[in-house]
């Protein structure tokens, strides 16, 4: 004869498993860890202005030093480590879409450069980049429609 687990033993065994956390201690660390990488990105900023790179550039620049650092983290499995305490501090700015980018080429490399790596490196980018360019499309449209009136 099977067990069957009722609806209240299923309950307290989600309880038991489930694992609890802090909301303010979470906030702090996102707070935190965010605010750690928007510090790093604006004294790259700050660095490369001070060598008389134009602020156009600089901005640039800054964007892609963070990308590369975070998927250097990525590949190496520490921005995983990050984001465990940092949370959306981690995971919201530029670094965390890279992480996002570059996790799944890492985690499937094994599948082959095509059906690995080509495959997975749209599985978070892709969704963005088509509703970026739908939305942007989008709003050009009712621009346009407005400019008539």
């Amino acid at each position: 004869m099977k067990f069957e687990p009722t609806e209240s033993d299923y309950n307290e065994y989600v309880e038991l498993v489930t694992p609890t956390s802090s909301v303010p201690r979470n906030c702090l660390w996102a707070f935190l860890v965010g605010g750690v990488i928007c510090t790093i990105g604006q004294g790259i900023f700050d660095l490369l202005v001070h060598f008389d790179v134009k602020e156009d550039e600089a901005y640039a620049y800054v964007s892609l030093i963070l990308v590369l650092v975070s998927v250097i983290l990525t590949s190496l499995n520490l921005y995983k480590k990050i984001a465990k305490y940092g949370g959306a501090g981690a995971l919201v700015p530029i670094t965390g879409f890279a992480n996002g980018v570059c996790a799944p080429i890492v985690e499937f490399q094994t599948e082959g450069e095509v059906f690995g790596k080509g495959v997975k490196a749209f599985t978070i980018a892709g969704p963005v980049i088509l509703y970026g360019i739908f939305t942007s499309w989008l709003l050009g449209v009712i621009y346009w429609i407005v400019s008539i009136w």
